[in-house]
């Protein structure tokens, strides 16, 4: 949620190396916790949704009267921006005293920082709520096919899916072959957001892995000797469908959000989303009708996890911590949850907590507007972060004027 990044950004290589880095050292979690007193976490994360800015907020509230942690949240549009930062801090030898503590982050992001060593860790064991984790579920392991190995900690569960108006739409497109017919019946109703964000490219990778014929090459580095054969059913796609976009695909929201008004406002029926409770907690916060239901194509969509990492040079890494064991907790994991929060599956193994914490999600599937759960069992991985670049890049050269 889901992925908020420009992923054309960066220039990724295919390299699977990582660059050597310091481990963390193991300390008890009380010496953590009395090193993080009085420090402030400088948090770079995505802005674009008042929602999320709230919940960044009420948990700043919580760490500052539980552990006397400041948490301020710098607000990105663009993910790859603390990236670069990173980078740039790296390259002028800024090694111990960095401006960025933690950054939500996952896929080419993540990448772009790990291979080149410059992420703190591996921390993610010592936080005490890591036990309650999924780790059934590979999304929580595995970052766009790269192995967390400990340097990133997950908060949050995104999946594609698609919110349409029931009140104009009977039958909403099932799958990515049926879109162009649906949008062809259906002209100027549907859109997607610029491909340089981050649900932009989401939705061309998932056209993709449902019209390649092999999409186990997703799940490897792109390779320029195929990339024109692997993707050309999607040129022709696409082209079958552009005519009939919202303004004839000529204009794209900016983000989410954005999207999200042009339904409200009744100018398109139907938008894909990274969050299978959005449309609950829109309809719960007011923004879209009661009509409004949420549908997963068949054959399953892409599914991750958003994490938040700690870069190198960080000077604040307990207080770091401290907020990463936060965003763990049952009572942070609930209030996400909650449609009065941002909505959305935990990243938690139900199971692991008390019945009393367990009373406490309550899924959004409960209320007509949610994706059912058992649509969700249905994802399919993230493609290599390599491919989100690459696409970008020949969607650009393709259709920008």
């Amino acid at each position: 949620m889901m992925r908020r990044h420009r992923l054309a950004a960066l220039a990724l290589t295919g390299a699977w190396a990582f660059a050597a880095a310091a481990p963390a050292a193991v300390r008890p979690w009380q010496a953590v916790l009395n090193a993080a007193r009085g420090q402030t976490v400088y948090f770079d994360a995505w802005a674009g949704d008042p929602r999320v800015n709230a919940y960044i907020a009420w948990v700043g509230g919580e760490l500052a009267a539980c552990c006397a942690v400041t948490l301020r949240q710098v607000p990105l549009a663009d993910t790859a921006t603390a990236v670069t930062q990173v980078i740039a801090e790296k390259a002028a030898g800024e090694n111990t005293d960095g401006t960025v503590d933690l950054i939500w982050i996952n896929g080419p992001n993540f990448y772009a920082l790990r291979h080149r060593g410059l992420l703190y860790g591996p921390f993610a064991a010592e936080l005490p709520n890591a036990v309650l984790v999924n780790r059934h579920d590979p999304a929580n392991r595995i970052d766009f096919t790269v192995p967390v190995e400990g340097y990133e900690s997950p908060w949050r569960k995104a999946q594609l899916v698609f919110i349409y108006d029931s009140a104009y739409v009977r039958h909403p497109p099932r799958s990515i072959q049926a879109f162009p017919a649906w949008a062809k019946a259906h002209p100027g109703r549907f859109t997607f957001p610029q491909v340089q964000n981050f649900l932009g490219v989401a939705f061309l990778e998932q056209a993709l892995y449902a019209l390649t014929p092999d999409p186990s090459v997703l799940q490897r580095p792109v390779s320029e000797a195929n990339f024109a054969r692997v993707t050309a059913p999607l040129w022709a796609w696409y082209d079958r469908l552009r005519p009939y976009l919202w303004r004839h695909g000529r204009e794209f929201p900016a983000s989410g959000p954005a999207e999200r008004q042009l339904l409200e406002d009744g100018e398109i029926d139907l938008m894909p989303s990274f969050n299978p409770a959005e449309a609950a907690a829109d309809v719960a916060a007011g923004l879209l009708p009661k009509t409004v239901r949420t549908v997963v194509l068949e054959g399953g969509t892409l599914g991750n996890t958003s994490f938040v990492a700690i870069p190198y040079n960080s000077p604040h890494k307990a207080g770091a911590m401290v907020v990463a064991n936060f965003l763990l907790s049952p009572q942070a994991q609930a209030r996400a949850g909650s449609l009065h929060g941002l909505g959305g599956p935990t990243v938690l193994d139900l199971n692991r907590l008390t019945p009393a914490q367990r009373a406490q999600f309550a899924p959004a599937a409960a209320t007509p507007w949610g994706a059912a759960p058992d649509a969700l069992q249905r994802s399919v991985p993230e493609p290599h972060p390599s491919w989100a670049a690459r696409l970008v890049q020949a969607w650009e050269r393709r259709y920008t004027p």
